[in-house]
């Protein structure tokens, strides 16, 4: 992996970690056409390291919230007058959340770090979780404003993000779609799906640091790849949070459709291997 690699896996990453279309599919699309091998440890690895970039920018954008639910959780171990705040019980749904996908990640880590890893599943992740974002748009009331969140939306938000390991189906598509069957208004479920984002995205990149550059990824490449994610994902993240205000998350589903349909029509040809 040389520089320009870097730079371009961390565009890739940075657009898309936080749209609802597959950051893990982008990154395997582009690291195949870049001529790496997509379920080489090394590789799989370095995408979940360039992940802290985006983290970085979620941590950044958000970071007098973020304040704010550390500060009243940690008080309200303590004391009794801040657990019935938002912001501490926000804390203990990021956690909650979290415990799905950690334990699907560490239980699944050779499933979801080797036969997972092929533009098949992400063809058909693409396509399937396409169908339950219309739905949710649809179905979805939309009246459940953040004040309202409860654990059991914890709960389910975390089950989207343990399926989101699937590469295709976006652990942001996952999280907000869930969050909107659940009644979420759509700027809640999307900002709740970047709060949950951070633990599980650190944790991963974190536990894979050591995988990352056991290949010929260098520590330039690797920090390449970091600070150019974080550049591009906190303007996506400003971008997002004003789009999902007026806009419904389907607007994605023909972008997601039409890129899985050339996905299988390249690998029915043979033009691309799936791994």
């Amino acid at each position: 992996m040389d520089y320009f690699d870097a730079v371009v896996l961390g565009v890739v990453e940075g657009l898309t970690e936080f749209l609802p279309v597959s950051s893990t599919g982008h990154l395997t699309i582009t690291e195949k056409l870049l001529g790496l091998e997509v379920d080489d440890p090394a590789v799989t690895a370095y995408t979940a390291v360039i992940q802290m970039g985006a983290i970085a920018a979620v941590i950044l954008y958000f970071a007098r919230d973020i304040w704010n639910i550390v500060r009243a959780w940690t008080l309200g171990l303590f004391r009794s007058e801040y657990r019935g705040q938002l912001d501490h019980r926000m804390g203990w749904y990021v956690i909650v959340a979290t415990i799905p996908v950690g334990l699907a990640g560490l239980l699944g880590q050779g499933l979801i770090t080797g036969p997972l890893r092929s533009l098949w599943v992400v063809a058909f992740a693409l396509l399937g979780w396409s169908v339950v974002m219309v739905v949710a748009e649809r179905l979805g009331r939309q009246d459940r404003p953040e004040r309202d969140l409860g654990i059991k939306d914890a709960i389910w938000i975390g089950i989207a993000q343990a399926l989101a390991l699937m590469p295709g189906i976006s652990r942001s598509g996952a999280t907000i779609s869930v969050g909107l069957l659940r009644g979420l208004d759509r700027v809640t479920a999307t900002k709740l799906s970047f709060y949950m984002s951070i633990p599980a995205l650190l944790a991963a990149g974190l536990y894979q640091l050591k995988d990352a550059f056991s290949g010929d990824i260098g520590t330039g490449q690797a920090l390449t790849g970091v600070a150019v994610a974080f550049l591009v994902a906190y303007g996506a993240i400003a971008w997002l949070l004003r789009f999902v205000a007026h806009h419904s998350i389907a607007w994605f589903v023909p972008y997601r459709v039409v890129l899985a349909l050339i996905l299988i029509g390249l690998l029915t040809s043979g033009t691309l291997s799936p791994t």
